[in-house]
């Protein structure tokens, strides 16, 4: 082997898909999860209007 011969010649295998049996329960999980996270971005998408929640932190007086 030369030097300009290195590394792999054949390409790597893919691995093989597995056939699922989905059943009523995993369809309705699923479909749980999608409407889940639908709420979750209409809410991130309502907080990021908003201000910050909080005031900046320790607020100190004026004294010594």
């Amino acid at each position: 082997m030369s030097g300009r011969e290195g590394g792999k010649k054949k390409p790597l295998k893919a691995a093989k898909k597995q056939s699922k049996d989905v059943d009523d329960d995993d369809m309705a999980f699923k479909q749980k999860q999608k409407e889940e996270q639908k709420a979750m971005d209409a809410m991130k998408a309502k907080a990021a209007g908003k201000g910050p929640l909080t005031g900046g932190g320790i607020k100190k007086s004026g004294k010594k």
